[in-house]
């Protein structure tokens, strides 16, 4: 049996197709998300890479900000449940996961079962999110890859007061008017953004082990940060911004049991 998981992001739409609700057979990421074509080039991806046609798919289940605008979906499910499942599924000693996405950040809290125990959400405000660092990036004419590179070779850490997106726009640009070199600056934009996560994952109570999902996880120069802010090594699996979809696939394999 073939189950089909699509995860429809703000800035990507992730595709995963699972074998009998263990084995991924084929995965997806297309840069385009809600209110795009990108959930279907996704599927369309998923399914060439697969071999697979969309009439051997037993079923197909949507999560992320788009997931009601799937059609032909056979469900949906929230992103917080289908991140808990599929972080579960391929690293089930999580406790915390730190998902950062491209306009918020969630801490997910789960039980020795995987499901999901409680959680917090920062969706108001583009600090400490994948956007923040899309602006730094283009303040600093880098590409957001680039980023993870530039904090590798920084000498000293530059911090980023301010916790607006805005006010630091204004702060980095300034710093670089100061003659301050880009690879500290990266240091601290990466920083920047751990430090704002970790303050959320404190409230909520962080519980070993924890991993970071979404996005914004493959960029190892905030991974190295977030260790650094929670004093924690953090989990990394290179499905990390496939979490999402890989749950939704399972669920949509359990309903169709």
């Amino acid at each position: 049996m073939f189950t089909l998981g699509v995860d429809i992001g703000s800035t990507t739409s992730k595709a995963v197709i699972l074998k009998d609700g263990q084995e991924i057979i084929a995965t997806s990421l297309i840069a385009a998300g809600t209110g795009t074509d990108g959930p279907d080039r996704a599927m369309e991806a998923v399914l060439a890479a697969g071999s697979l046609k969309v009439e051997e798919i037993t079923s197909v289940y949507a999560t992320g900000y788009g997931r009601k605008l799937l059609k032909n979906a056979d469900g949906e499910m929230s992103e917080l449940s289908c991140h808990a499942r599929g972080v579960h599924h391929l690293l089930p000693e999580v406790r915390t996961i730190i998902d950062i996405g491209g306009q918020d950040a969630k801490i997910l809290s789960l039980g020795a079962d995987g499901r999901l125990a409680e959680f917090l959400m920062n969706d108001k405000c583009a600090a400490g999110t994948g956007r923040f660092l899309d602006v730094m990036a283009g303040i600093l004419q880098l590409r957001i890859e680039d980023l993870e590179k530039q904090a590798a070779i920084s000498k000293s850490t530059v911090k980023i007061s301010s916790t607006c997106t805005v006010f630091a726009e204004s702060e980095v640009i300034s710093q670089l008017a100061n003659g301050v070199e880009i690879p500290d600056l990266v240091a601290g934009i990466c920083q920047s953004v751990a430090s704002r996560v970790a303050s959320l994952a404190k409230r909520i109570g962080v519980k070993e082990t924890v991993c970071m999902s979404g996005g914004v996880a493959k960029n190892g120069g905030v991974r190295k940060a977030m260790e650094q802010e929670l004093g924690l090594e953090i989990t990394y699996t290179p499905m990390a911004q496939l979490m999402g979809a890989l749950g939704a696939a399972l669920y949509a394999y359990d309903k169709s049991l």
